[in-house]
């Protein structure tokens, strides 16, 4: 739990975050490989062709683009914080955000957030400040409140955005994530399928009560409780963020969602 990550989950819950879409904690441990087995409660992709869940609304009454009127995946970066800078503002994507490769760091985050492990190497932010801190030593080790203050600046930028307005972001550059999930392993996968399911585990994440006991084996700090040490990586985030922070997270979570499924459907795979 050492040195966190905390990648802005509305950006890498796409645009992503995340997210989903905004949270993570760097371990000292090397980083995972971005194609890890899926823990339990997401299934392992299907060798045929799966069926399309959760198809991509159209982005706009004109329909969604396709993948030949967007610009190149290796020069969509430029555009996409473009469009960002118009949710979020630039000075917060220049503090916040990785300066190149997004989409696909994105799309690395979103399908690792289910895992027991995220590709650090591979992630769309930057680092906030401060380090873990945890109350007490040894059999007797707390996660310390005073965590949950570096989330905050994160999160107060999350809780001030239109999520309506990111998905059309992210549904206007979709064929690029949808390539980009592709190239990492999954010909036949869909990338939105993959975020909606990440996105609903993120939201089934328990908030335990308070005191949430450590352990140390090592260096690093691990969850006492088996069911919490057992959860996701992007779970688990969601529990040190505190819980004002995490229901924050998990509204906004949820109105991503229903942005991303209520509206009339594109069924282009």
């Amino acid at each position: 739990m050492n040195r966190p990550l905390f990648p802005i989950i509305a950006t890498i819950l796409i645009l992503g975050a995340g997210v989903a879409y905004y949270l993570l904690e760097k371990r000292s441990e090397p980083p995972a490989p971005v194609a890890s087995a899926p823990v339990p409660t997401l299934a392992p992709a299907p060798a045929s062709a799966p069926a399309i869940q959760h198809p991509v609304p159209a982005a706009a009454p004109g329909g969604s683009p396709t993948a030949s009127s967007l610009p190149a995946l290796d020069a969509s970066d430029a555009p996409l914080r473009a469009a960002l800078a118009g949710i979020v503002g630039a000075d917060v994507l220049k503090r916040f955000l990785a300066p190149e490769d997004l989409i696909r760091r994105i799309v690395v985050t979103v399908d690792n957030l289910p895992r027991r492990k995220l590709p650090y190497d591979r992630l769309p932010v930057t680092t906030p400040a401060g380090g873990f801190i945890a109350s007490g030593e040894g059999a007797h080790a707390t996660l310390d409140p005073r965590n949950y203050a570096r989330y905050t600046p994160m999160v107060d930028v999350l809780r001030a955005i239109d999520m309506r307005l990111l998905a059309r972001v992210y549904l206007h550059f979709y064929p690029l994530f949808q390539s980009a999930y592709q190239d990492l392993g999954y010909p036949d996968g869909y990338f939105n399928d993959r975020l909606i399911a990440v996105i609903d585990q993120l939201l089934a994440t328990p908030q335990p009560a308070e005191p949430i006991e450590l352990v140390q084996p090592h260096v690093q700090y691990h969850f006492a409780d088996p069911a919490l040490e057992d959860l996701s990586a992007g779970q688990k985030v969601l529990i040190r963020m505190g819980p004002d922070n995490a229901a924050v997270v998990k509204s906004q979570l949820s109105a991503l969602r229903a942005a991303l499924t209520a509206a009339p459907i594109a069924t282009r795979h």
